[in-house]
C-alpha cells in the first residue's frame, strides 16, 4: 500500500497548491479546451503524447523543485502526459478545470492499483489466513513468556555435563598386585614416601552449572553461578583421589574447608559485579570471582570443548592460575589494545590472620597485570602475576605446586607469561593455533633447605579445526609441559617435568547437545616424585556429554 499513499501525496503536492493558486478571475470562457485535450490526462491521453519517463519532457530539469514528485506520478502511475511538442510547461498557470482533470486521471490509476490489490488478496486468501494465524500464535506465546518470566532483569543459562571414563597406567614404578605406584623420597628432607593407590576404575560423574546474569542498567552485569558436581572421588577429579594433572576442567567439587569433598551439594561458584565506567574502563568486584573474569583479553581460542584443566591456562600455569576468591579488578580497552589489573584472595573470606584474610601472607592471593592486543584473527598478551601459597589452581608437578605454592607460607613467586593465538577467517584445512610460555621465579622470606624450588617453566600449544566432517563438529589436540622445576636452590639438579597430550572430537548432536570423546596421555604424571631409574605413565579415555539450556 505504500506506493498508493506516496502517489496521493505527490498528486496533492502538485495539484492542490496549483489549483488554489489559480486566479479566481479565470472563467470557462478563457479555458483552452483544445489544449486541455492535448494535455492528455491519463487514459484520455493521445498515444503520441503519453509520457513513460520524465526524460521525455525537455523542459523539466533535475534541479526543479517538483522533479521527484513529477517523476513518481509518471513512472509509478502513468497519469501525466506532455504537450505534443515534448514539453510539460510546468511554470504555466493552471486552471481549476485542468487541475481537476489531472487529479481525476491519477485517481483512476490509483483505483486500478486498488482493484489489483483486491484481486491478489482474494487469490492468496488462504495463505494470508495462515500467516495471520501464525502471527496471532506468536503474539500469544510472547504474552505467555512475559507473564511467566521469573525476572525482567535476569537471564538464566544452564549447563549439565556427564563424563564416563577411566585411566590405564604403565611403568616399572607400579606395584601390580597392590595396584599402587611408588614415589621417590622427598627431595628436600630425604624422607621416604608411601606408595599411592592408582585411580584406574571406570567412573560416571556429573557437573551442573546454573548462571544468572542480571543487568540493572543494560550495561552492567551481576553474575551468580551456582554449581554442583560429584567429581571429588573421580579418576578425573584431581588430588588426592586422582593425579592432579588429569583433572578435568569440568570437574567440580565443593570443599568443606578441611580438604574433604562435601558431597553432592549446590554451592556458589562465582558471584561478582561488573560496571563500565566510561572511556573504555570496566570495574569488577566480587565476593567470589576468578582471575579470568577480570581480564579484558583471554589470549587463546583453544579449545572449543574443554577437556583437561591444565590446557586452559595459556601455557603459563602460574601467571594464568585461575585463582578464585574475593577480589577486584579494573581493565581498559580501546581499538583492540587492553590493560588489565586485578587481585584475588583464595582465603579472603577467612577471619583469622593465621589462616587467611585480604592482602596478608596467608591470603592465598594473586595480583596480576596484563597488557594485550586482539585483532580480527590474532591476539597477543603478556602477563605478570605475584603468586602466594595456596593459590587456587597452579597445574604442575612437584616441587613447584606442592612445596612452593601449596604448603610453604614463606614462598612467593613472580610469574611471567606470554601467550598468543591465530585463527582462520573460515573453516578449512588450516587450524586455529594457540600457544603460550611461562617462566617463574620463587623466593622465600626465610632461609630454606637446599633443593627448594628456585625457577620453573611451562608451555603449551593447541590446534583446533572447525566444521570437521560435518558443520558444527570440531576436532583438536594439544601438548603441554605443565609447570616444572628447572632450577633448585643449592645447585641441586631437578628431576622434574612431563608431557601432557589430549585429543578430542566434538559431535554437535543438536543445537543444545554435544558429545565429545577424548583421549589423554601423561608421560610422567608424578614428575620429581617418580623414583629414580623407574618409569610411570598414564593413558586415559572418556566421553563427555554436554546439555545447554
Amino acid at each position: 500500500m505504500r506506493p498508493v499513499r506516496s502517489g496521493l501525496a505527490a498528486a496533492f503536492g502538485l495539484l492542490v497548491p496549483a489549483a488554489l493558486g489559480c486566479s479566481r478571475a479565470a472563467s470557462a470562457a478563457n479555458l483552452d479546451i483544445a489544449g486541455l485535450s492535448q494535455y492528455g490526462m491519463g487514459s484520455q491521453a493521445n498515444s503520441q503524447e503519453q509520457v513513460t519517463s520524465i526524460t521525455q519532457l525537455s523542459d523539466v530539469q533535475p534541479t526543479d523543485w517538483a522533479y521527484q514528485a513529477l517523476s513518481n506520478l509518471i513512472e509509478r502511475y502513468g497519469c501525466v502526459a506532455g504537450y505534443p511538442n515534448g514539453t510539460y510547461k510546468g511554470k504555466q498557470a493552471m486552471t481549476r478545470y485542468e487541475a481537476a482533470a489531472l487529479l481525476n486521471a491519477c485517481l483512476d490509476r490509483i483505483t486500478e492499483v486498488t482493484d489489483e490489490l483486491k484481486r491478489l488478496m482474494k487469490e492468496f486468501e488462504k495463505e494470508l489466513a495462515v500467516l495471520k494465524g501464525r502471527v496471532d500464535g506468536l503474539e500469544a506465546k510472547v504474552g505467555q513468556l512475559e507473564a511467566t518470566q521469573f525476572s525482567t532483569t535476569t537471564k538464566l543459562k544452564g549447563l549439565a555435563t556427564f563424563v564416563v571414563g577411566a585411566n590405564a597406567f604403565s611403568g616399572s614404578a607400579i606395584n601390580t598386585g597392590a595396584n599402587t605406584v611408588n614415589r621417590a623420597p622427598n627431595s628436600i628432607t630425604g624422607a621416604r614416601r608411601s606408595p599411592v593407590a592408582l585411580p584406574n576404575a571406570t567412573t560416571f560423574n556429573y557437573d551442573v552449572q546454573l548462571t544468572f546474569d542480571t543487568s540493572f542498567t543494560g550495561k552492567d552485569l551481576l553474575r551468580t553461578n551456582l554449581r554442583a558436581g560429584n567429581f571429588g572421588d573421580s579418576v578425573f577429579g584431581g588430588e588426592p583421589h586422582a593425579l592432579g594433572l588429569s583433572e578435568l576442567e569440568i570437574a567440580f567439587e565443593e570443599d568443606c574447608g578441611t580438604g574433604v569433598d562435601c558431597g553432592d551439594v549446590v554451592a556458589i561458584d562465582k558471584l561478582f559485579y561488573q560496571l563500565p565506567l566510561g572511556s573504555g574502563l570496566t570495574a569488577t568486584v566480587g565476593a567470589r570471582v576468578g582471575q579470568e573474569d577480570m581480564l579484558a583479553l583471554w589470549p587463546s581460542v583453544y579449545p572449543a570443548d574443554t577437556i583437561l584443566n591444565v590446557m586452559t591456562v595459556n601455557g603459563a600455569g602460574a601467571a594464568y592460575n585461575k585463582n578464585l576468591g574475593a577480589g577486584a579488578g579494573l581493565w581498559w580497552e580501546k581499538n583492540g589494545f587492553s590493560i588489565s589489573a586485578n587481585y584475588v584472595a583464595t582465603n579472603g573470606d577467612v577471619g583469622s590472620p593465621a589462616s587467611g584474610g585480604l592482602a596478608n601472607r596467608n591470603a592465598g592471593g594473586t595480583g596480576s597485570v596484563q597488557i594485550g592486543y586482539a585483532g580480527e584473527q590474532w591476539g597477543l598478551a603478556g602477563i605478570w602475576s605475584y603468586v602466594q601459597p595456596e593459590t587456587e589452581f597452579v597445574p604442575g608437578t612437584t616441587p613447584f605446586t606442592h612445596s612452593a605454592i601449596d604448603h610453604n607460607p614463606n614462598a612467593k613467586t613472580n610469574a611471567l607469561g606470554l601467550s598468543s593465538y591465530w585463527q582462520p577467517l573460515q573453516s578449512g584445512w588450516w587450524p586455529s593455533v594457540s600457544a603460550g610460555w611461562g617462566i617463574n621465579s620463587t623466593s622465600y622470606s626465610v632461609p630454606q633447605r637446599r633443593g627448594s624450588l628456585s625457577t620453573s617453566q611451562s608451555w603449551m600449544v593447541g590446534l583446533q579445526w572447525t566444521d570437521v566432517l560435518q558443520k558444527g563438529n570440531d576436532f583438536g589436540f594439544a601438548v603441554a609441559q605443565p609447570v616444572f622445576a628447572t632450577a633448585l636452590t643449592g645447585g641441586v639438579t631437578p628431576n622434574d617435568g612431563n608431557y601432557v597430550w589430549e585429543w578430542w572430537y566434538k559431535f554437535q548432536v543438536t543445537d543444545n547437545i554435544t558429545v565429545t570423546p577424548a583421549l589423554i596421555y601423561l608421560s610422567r604424571p608424578l614428575g620429581e616424585n617418580t623414583p629414580a631409574g623407574q618409569s610411570f605413565s598414564q593413558f586415559g579415555g572418556l566421553v563427555k556429554t554436554s546439555f545447554r539450556f
